[in-house]
């Protein structure tokens, strides 16, 4: 489930609800009661871990560095 953020309208408390995508009931401001505001927030990043992603599975490996034997040849 997503977390929104909401405002109220008459005493501008923000706050945050975990509620699903499919619910548009109004919400409550829980320190006056009076209706709330959705806000359009930012989010929050993505974080891929494991394979099946390009930087894990599809990136060409890197060369390793020469070392210093090699270097001086």
């Amino acid at each position: 489930m997503p977390t929104y953020e909401f405002k109220c309208k008459k005493c501008r408390h923000l706050f945050e609800r975990f509620l699903p995508i499919t619910d548009n009931s109004k919400i409550g401001c829980p320190i006056c009661g009076n209706d709330s505001e959705r806000l359009i927030s930012s989010g929050a990043g993505l974080i891929f871990k494991g394979s099946g992603f390009y930087i894990t599975d599809y990136r060409k490996p890197q060369k390793p560095e020469k070392t210093t034997d090699e270097k001086s040849k």
